[in-house]
C-alpha cells in the first residue's frame, strides 16, 4: 500500500492498467508488471530498513518506481530521502520530466541540487569587481552581464546564462568550498548555497549525482563544505558507477593545475607582500612536476608510484622534489597568515567597491588557509606512501600532471559512510554477470544477509525487436590487421542498415582509427565524439538521417535514441578494462594475495556489465527495432565468450549479412 495525498493507494491504483499513472500518462502509458514488483520491493525494503539492489532491465519503468516507492516512504515517515544518479542525463530526465509529471497527481516536494561550483557566491562577486582579473573588454560585459542577472536570479545558477562555461572568470566567484566563508560571509542571508540548504531541509525528495553525494560526504563535518541535509535514505540509480566515484573521492590528489590557481587565488586575495613566496611557489610546482614527468616518462599517461610492497626504483629523487614543493606551500601558508586581504583596487576600471570587515578579513584568511592545509596534507599522503591499502600513480591528462592515492579497495568505507548511516537503494539496467550479484556485492561491501536482491528482466521482447550478429573469420583483436578488418566488416554492416549505428569503440585510437578508415568509403553522414560537446553531438546524430556516430566511453550508457534513426550498435571489441592502468592493477594485485583470481572475480564481470550497457543502447522503447554487431571473435572462441552471451538479452544470433538485410527489412544499398 502507498500513502499518498492523505490516503492509502494499492500498487494497482497507481501503476495498473487503470491506476493513477495511466491516468496522467494517457495513450503514452504502458503497463508493466516488472515495474509494481519493482516499486513493491523498494517500498519493503525502506519500511524494513534494508539494503537492496534491483537489476531493472530497460523498458521497465524503474525510475517511477523508486520515485513512487520514495515519496511514498517521506510522507509515511516525514523522513528526507536523496536519489543520486551516475550522469546527467538521467539527472536532467529526473527533474525536467518524471518529477514534474508526479507532482501533478502526489503532493511533496523535491529539489535538485548541483556542485558548489554550479552556483555563484555573491561575495566573491563583489570582490571581483574589485580586482584587474577581467582579461578584455567582452569579459567586463559578461561581467556586467552576470551583475545584472544577480539581482534577478532565484537559484544562483550559472546554467541559466548564456556566459561560456569555460568563462576564466567564473571560478574566482563560483561559490566553492575552498574560498566559502560561511556564517561570516556578510552575504550569507542572501547566499544561494545558503537559500538551496533551506530549500532542501523542506523538500522530501532532493536530487543529486553520485560526485556531488561523495564530495558531501567528505567535507560533512565541515560547516563550510557540507551542503545536503541529514538524509534517512539513499537511491542509487546507474549504481554500477559508485566503485569508481567512491575511489575518487575517498583518495586524495594534488595538479600541478591545482597548484596554479592556488597561487592564482593568492594573488587575487592578498598584496604583494607575498609576492615572493609565490614565486617561489610557481618555481617549485614546476621543477617538482618536471621531475614527475621525468620519472614517468613523455608517452606514459598513468604510472604506478607505489601499490602496497611495490615500489617504483627512483622514487625517492621524486619525493625529494615533492618535499621542495611542501616547503614552498609551507612557506606560503605562513606568509598569509602574517599578511592581510586586499580591501579595492582603483585600477581595476570597475566603478563598485566593497570594503572588508575585519571579522570577515579573518574568516578569508581562515578559509585560504584551510584550502591551502587539505592540498599540504594530500600531497603529505601521496609523498609518504604509507597506507598499504592505497595505491599510489601519476596521471598525465590535459596538458596537465596529478598525483593521486586511491584507495584499492571502497568496499569498508562504502560500509562504514552509507551503509552503516542510512538505508540504500542500488539500481540499475546492469548490476549482474549471469545471473550473480555477487560481483557488485563484493564490491561495494554489501556481501551480507543485510542486502536483498532483485533481478528484473528488460520489458522489451528482444527475441523480435532485436538481433545479435557477430561475423566470422574476424582475426583477434591483437593481430595486425584487426582495425583494417574491423573497418570492411563496418562499411558491410553500415550498407546493410543504410547507416543509423553508433560504432562504440573500448579506446579513443580504435575509435579514430575506424572513423577515418570508414567515413570515405561510405554515403552516410560520419560523426565522431571530440567534434563538439557530448549533448550537441547526440543532437546532430539524431537529427541527421542515416548518420553514423563512433564514440568511445561516455556513449556506452546514459544515451537514449528512440525510433528508427539508432538501428544498429556495433561494438568494436569486449570493454576489458587495460590491466596496467595503476587502480585497476592494484585491484588486480589484492585480489591475487587473498587467494583469489583476478580475471575471474574483477576483469570479467565489469567487461560483462559494461558490454551490457553499450548493448543497452539499443532497444528503447517498444517499437524500437535494430541489430547488435560485435566483431571481436573471443565472444565466439573463447570459453568466456559464453558467460558474456549467457548475460545479454536473450536474441537470436546469426553471422550472416543477409539475416540482418531480412530483419531489418532494408535495401543493401542506401542512395542519398
Amino acid at each position: 500500500m502507498f500513502y499518498t495525498i492523505g490516503r492509502l493507494f494499492s500498487s494497482e491504483e497507481i501503476f495498473g492498467v487503470n491506476g493513477i499513472i495511466a491516468q496522467g500518462l494517457g495513450r503514452a502509458y504502458e503497463f508493466r508488471p516488472s515495474q509494481i514488483k519493482m516499486a513493491e520491493a523498494v517500498s519493503k525494503a525502506l519500511l524494513e530498513k534494508r539494503h537492496l539492489i534491483v537489476e531493472a532491465g530497460t523498458g521497465t519503468g524503474k525510475t517511477l518506481a523508486y520515485l513512487v516507492s520514495a515519496v511514498d516512504y517521506a510522507l509515511r515517515n516525514k523522513k528526507r530521502v536523496i536519489i543520486s544518479t551516475g550522469t546527467k542525463n538521467l539527472q536532467d530526465q529526473l527533474i525536467k520530466k518524471d518529477i514534474p509529471f508526479l507532482l501533478q497527481i502526489l503532493k511533496f516536494k523535491a529539489v535538485c541540487i548541483k556542485g558548489r561550483s554550479n552556483y555563484l557566491c555573491l561575495n566573491r562577486m563583489k570582490r571581483l569587481s574589485n580586482q584587474p582579473i577581467l582579461q578584455n573588454l567582452e569579459e567586463v560585459d559578461a561581467f556586467r552581464d552576470l551583475e545584472s542577472w544577480s539581482e534577478e536570479t532565484q537559484t544562483g545558477d550559472f546554467a541559466e546564462l548564456l556566459i561560456p562555461e569555460n568563462a576564466p572568470f567564473l571560478k574566482y566567484i563560483s561559490a566553492r568550498s575552498e574560498t566559502c566563508l560561511g556564517q561570516q560571509c556578510a552575504d550569507f542571508d542572501r547566499c544561494f548555497i545558503t537559500k538551496m540548504r533551506k530549500e532542501a531541509e523542506s523538500a522530501q525528495i532532493i536530487v543529486v549525482n553520485h560526485h556531488l553525494l561523495f564530495a558531501d560526504l567528505m567535507v560533512r563535518e565541515n560547516e563550510y563544505g557540507k551542503v545536503l541535509p541529514d538524509y534517512d535514505v539513499v537511491i542509487f540509480d546507474e549504481a554500477h558507477l559508485i566503485e569508481d566515484v567512491a575511489a575518487n573521492y575517498f583518495g586524495f590528489e594534488v595538479s600541478k593545475y591545482q597548484i596554479e590557481e592556488l597561487i592564482e587565488l593568492a594573488n587575487f586575495e592578498y598584496d604583494n607582500r607575498i609576492a615572493e613566496i609565490l614565486k617561489n611557489v610557481h618555481k617549485a610546482a614546476n621543477e617538482s612536476f618536471e621531475k614527475v614527468s621525468q620519472f614517468i616518462g613523455n608517452e606514459v599517461k598513468k604510472q604506478i608510484l607505489r601499490s602496497d610492497l611495490y615500489l617504483q626504483e627512483g622514487f625517492t629523487v621524486l619525493g625529494e622534489a615533492l618535499t621542495f614543493l611542501d616547503k614552498a606551500l609551507e612557506s606560503l601558508e605562513n606568509g598569509i597568515k602574517e599578511s592581510s586581504v586586499v580591501l579595492e583596487n582603483p585600477d581595476c576600471g570597475l566603478s563598485f567597491s566593497i570594503m572588508v570587515e575585519k571579522g570577515e578579513e579573518d574568516a578569508e584568511k581562515e578559509t585560504f588557509l584551510r584550502y591551502l592545509k587539505q592540498i599540504r596534507l594530500a600531497l603529505q599522503r601521496i609523498l609518504n606512501c604509507s597506507d598499504e591499502n592505497f595505491v599510489y600513480w601519476a596521471e598525465r591528462q590535459n596538458g596537465s600532471l596529478t598525483l593521486h592515492a586511491s584507495p584499492i579497495s571502497v568496499s569498508h568505507l562504502l560500509r562504514e559512510r552509507i551503509f552503516e548511516n542510512s538505508t540504500v537503494i542500488l539500481t540499475s539496467a546492469t548490476l549482474s554477470s549471469e545471473g550473480s550479484f555477487d560481483y557488485i556485492k563484493k564490491r561495494l561491501g554489501l556481501f551480507d544477509d543485510s542486502c536483498e536482491t532483485l533481478l528484473l528482466g528488460s520489458g522489451f521482447d528482444y527475441r523480435k525487436q532485436a538481433l545479435l550478429y557477430l561475423p566470422e573469420d574476424m582475426p583477434e583483436p591483437n593481430s595486425s590487421d584487426y582495425i583494417q578488418q574491423m573497418a570492411k566488416e563496418i562499411v558491410k554492416i553500415l550498407q546493410v542498415t543504410q547507416g543509423r549505428a553508433f560504432v562504440l569503440c573500448t579506446s579513443n585510437q580504435s575509435m579514430n582509427a575506424l572513423y577515418e578508415l570508414v567515413k570515405g568509403q561510405v554515403s552516410f553522414q560520419c560523426f565522431v565524439q571530440g567534434q563538439s560537446s557530448r549533448a550537441t553531438l547526440l543532437d546532430t546524430f539524431k537529427q541527421t538521417p542515416n548518420s553514423v556516430l563512433f564514440a568511445t566511453s561516455s556513449f556506452w550508457q546514459g544515451v537514449d535514441v528512440v525510433g528508427d534513426q539508432l538501428s544498429c550498435v556495433i561494438i568494436d571489441k569486449l570493454p576489458f578494462a587495460v590491466p596496467t592502468d595503476p587502480l585497476l592493477k592494484a585491484r588486480a594485485e589484492f585480489i591475487k594475495r587473498q587467494g583469489g583470481d583476478a580475471f575471474n572475480e574483477y576483469f570479467l564481470p565489469q567487461a560483462i556489465i559494461l558490454l551490457r550497457q553499450g548493448v543497452g543502447r539499443l532497444i528503447r522503447s517498444k517499437r524500437d527495432k535494430g541489430v547488435v554487431a560485435i566483431l571481436d571473435p573471443r565472444i565466439r572462441t573463447k570459453s568466456y565468450g559464453k558467460k558474456f552471451i549467457n548475460s545479454l538479452p536473450e536474441m537470436k544470433i546469426t553471422s550472416r549479412l543477409e539475416d540482418l538485410k531480412q530483419f531489418l527489412g532494408v535495401c543493401e544499398h542506401f542512395t542519398k
